[in-house]
């Protein structure tokens, strides 16, 4: 007996073309039934497509408060939920974990026309955001015997290899100040915060995982260098050679064992 294949297939393609022109329409600037292909019409499907997109602002809202805690309370709850709500029909999600949506984030808000002065936020989004990633990366251990390679190995062919998560984040604006003052809450803070942003001070960290706890280290200007090269994967000799006589790398690798920036040491193969 010959199997018709061509209904099913038909089916198939019909239903595709259903959830994606029920997707476009969760994620258009405005909720318009009439454009879906589905059995109820009017005002009905204007209602149920209104309460699945408040399901998906709702969704969107504290997914991205929970990646980016500080723009929160630096925007305030009424202004960082319209901006969530912008930015899941700008940039919806591409799979089902909500956790892991929100890289485009900080691009947005350092390109929104209504956000201009604020001009340090794009900054501050971009350490929530390395901050959260680190909290969601995998664990990992220290392999404390490949440290003897830096002292039985020609530094031109090692390579630093960091923990899962841990992340550079350099800027002209004191975020790490601006993170502390408003994870603490503290007057004080506040108070010199205030003076920092005055004066444009910038600053940069290196984000890393205390147990579940990520942490953002105040670094300065040579050791930001010097740990951006590494991540880009540049070997310890030309890396040291590029760091200049005052930088200090017992210094520097007693910081990364006891933050946990570093994994180990790898031999390059020749």
């Amino acid at each position: 007996m010959k199997v018709e294949r061509g209904v099913s297939k038909t089916g198939a393609e019909a239903e595709a073309d259903r959830q994606r022109e029920l997707l476009a329409a969760l994620f258009a600037p405005r909720a318009d039934a009439g454009a879906m292909a589905i059995r109820e019409s009017g005002a009905r499907a204007l209602r149920g497509l209104q309460a699945y997109r408040r399901n998906g602002d709702a969704a969107a809202q504290r997914a991205l408060a929970a990646a980016f805690p500080t723009v929160q309370m630096l925007l305030g709850a009424d202004d960082f939920d319209a901006l969530a709500c912008e930015f899941w029909r700008a940039a919806p999600p591409r799979h089902g974990d909500l956790g892991e949506w929100g890289e485009g984030f900080a691009a947005a808000i350092a390109a929104h026309p209504q956000l201009t002065d604020w001009p340090y936020l794009g900054d501050c989004a971009r350490l929530d955001w390395a901050l959260h990633c680190c909290e969601r990366a995998a664990d990992a251990a220290l392999d404390a015997d490949s440290l003897a390679r830096l002292a039985d190995t020609d530094p031109s062919r090692l390579v630093a290899e960091f923990m899962p998560g841990v992340a550079l984040v350099e800027s002209r604006w004191p975020i790490v100040s601006i993170h502390a003052a408003h994870s603490s809450g503290d007057d004080a803070a506040f108070e010199a915060l205030r003076e920092l942003i005055a004066r444009q001070h910038g600053e940069c960290a290196i984000v890393s995982r205390s147990g579940w706890k990520a942490i953002a280290s105040p670094v300065d200007a040579a050791t930001a260098q010097w740990t951006r090269r590494l991540l880009e994967g540049c070997e310890l000799g030309a890396a040291l050679s590029q760091a200049g006589e005052g930088f200090d790398f017992g210094a520097w690798l007693a910081a990364a064992l006891q933050q946990h920036w570093l994994k180990g040491i790898r031999v390059r193969a020749d």
